[in-house]
């Protein structure tokens, strides 16, 4: 139907001055660029919402892994410092002491305590690898989704520019 009015419209406009048909046919030629042009840039924005939308999952998750890292790293740490003051006190005590059956369980104690602390030591390293490895991929993440919110910006100024024509 709207087909027929348009070409009713048009053989009336083409009796009469070409000049106002020929604008008539630019404008609707430009109305045809333009609404293709807003439809691409809006499937571009859907798409890159979409992106950022799965990057700040990915960012919150490696933000979650570097926190947990850092969580069991200072509690190993902590362990650790906890473990040195023990034996610091308990090899101040056998130097002190002269109950020997006290000596005896303190030089007994005193070695796995020892070899605790170097589990922890080995832990703690073992830790710190994992947070840096956890922080670094936080960091990769956050480049990643800062990268999308610009280009979210880029289009949004592209489309801001579009509706000021």
């Amino acid at each position: 139907m709207r087909i027929i009015v348009f070409l009713f419209a048009t053989a009336a406009f083409a009796q009469a001055d070409p000049q106002p048909l020929q604008a008539l046919l630019n404008e609707v030629h430009q109305l045809r660029v333009d609404i293709q042009t807003t439809a691409i840039t809006m499937q571009r924005v859907q798409i890159v919402l979409y992106r950022l939308q799965s990057q700040t999952t990915l960012v919150t998750r490696a933000a979650s892994q570097f926190d947990n890292a850092r969580s069991q790293l200072s509690f190993t740490q902590s362990q650790k410092k906890n473990m040195s003051a023990q034996i610091q006190q308990m090899e101040d005590s056998l130097r002190n002491t002269v109950d020997q059956n006290e000596r005896k369980h303190i030089e007994q104690t005193l070695p796995q305590l020892k070899l605790q602390v170097d589990r922890f030591a080995n832990e703690e390293q073992r830790l710190q690898s994992i947070q840096i490895e956890a922080e670094t991929q936080h960091r990769a993440e956050q480049a990643k989704l800062s990268d999308l919110q610009d280009q979210l910006d880029r289009l949004d100024k592209v489309l801001d520019n579009f509706t000021r024509k």
